[in-house]
């Protein structure tokens, strides 16, 4: 892992206007609320990360990446370890980014520049190289944002019932119908609030649901046959194309990628 300074250098030497560093949260781990004047962004390499920004919920799985504009309060826990790179960028750099929290998909650009700054232990822009190279990553992540969580979360009052106890058990298999009737009112009701509130399908978010909790588990080390039942799939292939579609390679090619040694 390359050479870390504390984020307490980067706050007092403004003339570096970008510092980026490799981090790693542990089970159960708690970051209570807060703020700095500088922009941060939580790219996602191993696990799925949850943040709590503005009072919003931003969740992003591997390959993801969350935008905290500076200034912004955001609390995290996470119930498994999870591994993300920062970018933290001064608030002076940051006037082209949105200044409302975003996720982030990142181009191909952008991750090659991470992957520089981290392989080539340069973790603090400083030659002239180096600095364009930090310059095109910020206009890259200007056009990585998407403006909205991976899984969104509502406080609708039909809604919320349903997240919350699909989030508690992803392999729960009511179909919208059946749902419709337990919070009295219809499918076709619901299905317009799941577009209005969430921008998706019910079936949408229960994938994307699905999807982070079978990462979760991967990262646990549990077979394919025991994930697929475990996130309500009937068969494993049902599972790994689920998967496959989402993520773009397979779950093991996934665990092969993302498991290597921290």
């Amino acid at each position: 892992m390359a050479h870390q300074l504390p984020i307490e250098w980067f706050d007092m030497n403004p003339n570096h206007f970008m510092m980026l560093a490799d981090e790693n949260i542990n089970e159960a781990s708690e970051y209570l609320p807060h703020n700095h004047p500088w922009g941060q962004i939580i790219f996602v390499k191993c696990g799925v990360i949850t943040l709590e920004i503005e009072g919003e919920r931003f969740i992003a799985p591997p390959g993801f990446a969350i935008w905290i504009p500076p200034h912004c309060t955001h609390a995290c826990y996470n119930h498994e370890p999870t591994r993300f790179r920062s970018i933290n960028i001064h608030e002076e750099e940051t006037t082209a980014l949105t200044q409302s929290p975003s996720l982030l998909k990142l181009s191909e650009i952008a991750r090659a520049i991470i992957d520089y700054f981290f392989e080539s232990d340069r973790l603090i822009p400083e030659s002239g190289t180096d600095k364009r190279k930090a310059y095109v990553l910020i206009d890259e992540l200007h056009d990585a944002m998407i403006g909205h969580t991976y899984l969104p979360s509502s406080e609708h009052r039909l809604l919320k019932p349903i997240l919350t106890a699909l989030e508690k058990d992803p392999a729960n298999r009511r179909t919208l119908k059946e749902w419709a009737e337990s919070v009295f009112t219809t499918e076709r009701t619901l299905t317009r609030h799941f577009q209005k509130e969430l921008g998706m399908s019910f079936n949408e978010w229960c994938q994307r649901l699905r999807f982070i909790h079978g990462i979760s588990l991967l990262e646990q080390g549990k077979t394919i046959e025991e994930i697929t039942f475990d996130v309500g799939y009937r068969s494993a292939s049902s599972f790994i194309a689920m998967f496959q579609t989402i993520a773009g390679t397979t779950p093991d090619r996934y665990r092969q990628r993302h498991m290597s040694p921290l």
